[in-house]
């Protein structure tokens, strides 16, 4: 049976449902639940060199990459030491899903232009705030993204052993 009071989405709105499954982080959600993000996603268009955030600044939103490329990268005294070059559909500054966090490395545009859809930190918290199934999929999901990050670490660190001291990594 058909439900007539079932909500009918646009065109444009499918679209982004697609393009927001492409993501790790939103993958698992319905598209009841990925259309509280619609209204959020502000477009913005980057151009080559321009810096989206610094290592260390607070964690203010979410970036999507919809075309373009942008460098993850550290400063290590004057030089940048590039961790990943993000194409095509990505996701980065996910950490702001946690409260008080802090960019880990930086992000910077390398392609001529890169255009990016900016979920600021405020409307992922009331979104999460409002809906607990959403807050528990984002924060699973993320959870999971840093366990695999992490296994990568220890496997490369095993491979490089002695490059540096591993248990510095868990003294506070």
């Amino acid at each position: 049976m058909i439900n007539p009071f079932r909500k009918v989405y646009s065109d444009k709105e499918l679209q982004l449902f697609d393009y927001l499954k492409e993501l790790v982080l939103f993958n698992n959600m319905t598209d009841k639940e990925l259309s509280a993000f619609i209204p959020h996603l502000y477009e913005r268009t980057y151009v080559k060199d321009e810096v989206v955030f610094f290592r260390n600044d607070p964690s203010h939103a979410l970036y999507l990459l919809r075309k373009g490329k942008v460098s993850l990268n550290l400063d290590i005294n004057d030089n940048m030491e590039e961790l990943l070059e993000l194409s095509g559909v990505s996701s980065f500054g996910e950490n702001c899903i946690l409260p008080g966090t802090k960019r880990p490395m930086n992000a910077v545009v390398t392609s001529d232009e890169a255009w990016l859809y900016v979920i600021p930190k405020e409307n992922i918290m009331l979104i999460m705030e409002g809906n607990p199934q959403i807050k528990t999929k984002l924060v699973e999901t993320y959870a999971l993204i840093s366990e695999k990050q992490l296994k990568k670490l220890f496997k490369h660190y095993r491979i490089s052993f002695g490059m540096f001291n591993i248990k510095d990594i868990y003294n506070v």
